[in-house]
């Protein structure tokens, strides 16, 4: 008799086992092992398909860190529960390509754009549906990426873009490296895409924009001074030239710069480029 007790103790333990297991699975998942293969099949088909986000990092570190935090975060607060974005990085060493990228507008680009289109191969290969480039100034490799490696790459300005149109503003500060600053990569995308002045400090600030970047952020170093410094070139832009808004377009900036640091509208290229990079991947853009 307490043989036969025992065995059915085992039994109902096991069962609850079972049934405990089978909770864990997900509703898809679990109609699917039930379902023949003809409807496991046409379930499977009615599953999105979440694409993986391939980031090309480490150009600085510092804004691949935010990169990956945002886009977690989004995709918990989209989805719910334990979901995470699904995400490829490679990290690029920043020593002698900050020191190329720092005088990019007299040095030679060759260099820079060959590790770029490198780290987007490797992406591709690792399993990697589409490219975000965690930089602002390294977004102006975007077009030499699509074409030689043949994968989307979701441009900064153009994420920028669109949410400076949705505010329905025409005039905004551009906050960057010298060359994002100073070259039409990203200036003409604003102005002839999206019918947006862009504003820019003078050169003596511009100069000391680009220090604060690869001296400071780029290092981790949050500067009291600096900051005071930065929301001073913006009060000015905004009473001398009217600007309606202002973008922090180098990745590394929003660390510096806050929305209840100024009056104006603050678009933070990094925030923003993430949840263009997770609207996509999940099939919502």
């Amino acid at each position: 008799m307490k043989k036969l007790f025992s065995h059915k103790g085992l039994l109902v333990a096991y069962f609850t086992v079972i049934m405990f297991s089978c909770s864990m699975v997900s509703p898809a998942a679990a109609a699917e092992k039930l379902a023949t293969p003809s409807q496991a099949a046409e379930i499977s088909s009615n599953v999105p398909q979440i694409k993986t986000i391939g980031i090309i990092g480490g150009v600085s570190w510092v804004s691949s860190l935010e990169y990956y935090r945002l886009m977690n975060q989004m995709v918990r607060d989209k989805l719910g529960g334990l979901n995470s974005a699904q995400i490829l990085m490679y990290s690029i060493e920043f020593g002698e390509f900050s020191r190329q990228e720092r005088l990019a507008d007299k040095g030679d680009w060759r260099p820079l754009r060959k590790i770029m289109i490198d780290a987007a191969q490797r992406l591709k290969n690792g399993g990697a549906d589409f490219i975000v480039i965690a930089s602002n100034t390294m977004n102006s490799s975007a077009e030499d990426i699509q074409e030689k490696v043949r994968i989307p790459v979701l441009h900064i300005a153009d994420a920028t873009g669109k949410k400076i149109k949705e505010k329905g503003l025409t005039s905004v500060i551009l906050l960057g490296t010298k060359y994002t600053m100073e070259s039409t990569f990203y200036r003409d995308r604003l102005e002839k895409k999206y019918g947006i002045k862009v504003i820019l400090p003078n050169q003596v600030e511009r100069d000391y924009i680009n220090t604060v970047i690869f001296d400071e952020l780029c290092a981790e170093k949050i500067n009291k001074n600096s900051k005071e410094h930065f929301i001073q070139i913006i009060n000015r832009l905004v009473k001398e030239s009217r600007a309606e808004g202002v973008i922090l377009g180098c990745t590394e900036i929003p660390l510096l710069i806050k929305q209840e640091d100024v009056s104006v509208p603050v678009f933070d290229t990094t925030a923003i480029h993430a949840e263009e990079a997770v609207m996509y991947s999940l099939g919502w853009k």
